[in-house]
């Protein structure tokens, strides 16, 4: 059975860290690209950060320079640490794996919650 488990979520003060990590497994089928997308509070779903299976990355524009974005493609897991949050991180963060042939896979999302 495919699926993405993400883990690392949690409630954290602004100006904080935390670190996600999302692992795949049952997948058939090379991963090419492996992310991070998140939908707050009566917002539309939007790009964290995204990584190719060489190890090129995207970020949305309200994280570049705060949070990174890592790969260990013989686990198949991907990671994002996110340093100096803010409130308007606060968000429910899925994972997403992209197939080669195409296929998307996506996990359940975890809770990150920055207080002020």
């Amino acid at each position: 059975q495919a699926q993405l488990v993400e883990s690392g979520g949690g409630l954290v003060q602004a100006g904080g860290s935390l670190r996600l990590s999302c692992a795949a497994s049952g997948i058939i089928g090379s991963i090419n690209v492996m992310g991070w997308y998140r939908q707050g509070p009566g917002k539309q779903r939007e790009l964290v950060a995204v990584i190719n299976r060489g190890g090129s990355t995207n970020y949305g524009d309200s994280v570049k320079g705060r949070f990174s974005i890592s790969r260990d493609n013989a686990r198949n897991t991907v990671y994002l640490q996110m340093n100096r949050l803010k409130p308007e991180d606060t968000a429910v963060y899925s994972c997403k794996a992209v197939l080669l042939l195409g296929t998307n896979y996506w996990g359940q999302g975890t809770q990150v919650t920055v207080s002020s």
